[in-house]
């Protein structure tokens, strides 16, 4: 009985959404995390009679055939980039991007990562880094004496140092966009790497056309709806439970069955 691998199919790809909700759900409160949404596709089917068949030696057709699906799989899940609320931290190198792009993060291997989560800070050098130490690139040091930081929207970095009243321009932060952001690779830590599915990163400075403004002293929040999650854990389990009634049904038809050979 078919419907029995069906079912089964139905259970399994409402187990990979409920994982991918799941993780939505956990990341709640992490910075610049984008909720991410499974999509399915049907499987192949089994032709029982194919339509647009000769159904008679005078030519006449079969209009609509019959078609037995054979269940469903998950498709893809797809990364949804919608910017999260700004929030304000008081941390003057803490920043969020306003609009499109993506922080360009040098990792230790040397490869570029990209990230839209803005909780930086600065490590022993005075360079800017985030969290795990990673440099933020282009490099930016900042001077030992320095007493104040300026972070502009165009990601122009200036500092006020000790006993001069002038400010001095010590780097400016640049972007990255992609042509298709949900092709990047999340691999951990608020991280992204670059695909061919994504495109190859446009690096630009914020505030220039097709790219977002830096906003000092905010992080970007999750954009992790928790009344939509829930409400889709809540689908997802229905469908759940749906499917495992439709393999008890078909248990049930088959001893039917059994019997009456019996």
């Amino acid at each position: 009985m078919r419907a029995l691998r069906t079912a089964a199919s139905g259970m399994a790809a409402q187990q990979t959404n409920v994982e991918v909700i799941s993780n939505n759900i956990a990341n709640m409160n992490t910075v610049g995390f984008k909720r991410q949404r499974a999509e399915f596709q049907d499987l192949l089917y089994h032709n029982v009679e194919r339509m647009g068949a000769t159904s008679s030696s005078a030519g006449t057709v079969v209009p609509t055939g019959i078609q037995i699906g054979a269940g469903v799989k998950t498709g893809s899940v797809y990364r949804i980039t919608e910017q999260g609320t700004p929030t304000q931290t008081g941390n003057r190198f803490d920043l969020a991007i306003d609009g499109k792009g993506y922080f360009q993060i040098t990792l230790p291997s040397g490869e570029t990562a990209f990230t839209r989560a803005g909780n930086l800070s600065l490590n022993g050098e005075g360079q800017i880094v985030t969290d795990d130490g990673y440099l933020l690139e282009p490099a930016i040091s900042i001077p030992q004496d320095a007493v104040d930081v300026s972070i502009s929207k165009s990601g122009e970095v200036q500092v006020i140092v000790s006993g001069s009243p002038e400010p001095q321009v010590v780097g400016t932060i640049q972007i990255a966009t992609f042509f298709n952001e949900a092709g990047l690779e999340a691999v951990g830590d608020n991280l992204l790497l670059e695909t061919a599915a994504s495109g190859p990163a446009t690096v630009g400075t914020p505030g220039d056309p097709g790219f977002g403004q830096l906003l000092q002293g905010y992080t970007e929040a999750s954009n992790v709806d928790a009344v939509s999650e829930i409400s889709a854990l809540i689908i997802a389990q229905r469908a759940y439970e749906m499917n495992s009634k439709v393999i008890s049904t078909a248990d049930e038809m088959m001893a039917v069955s059994a019997q009456v050979k019996s």
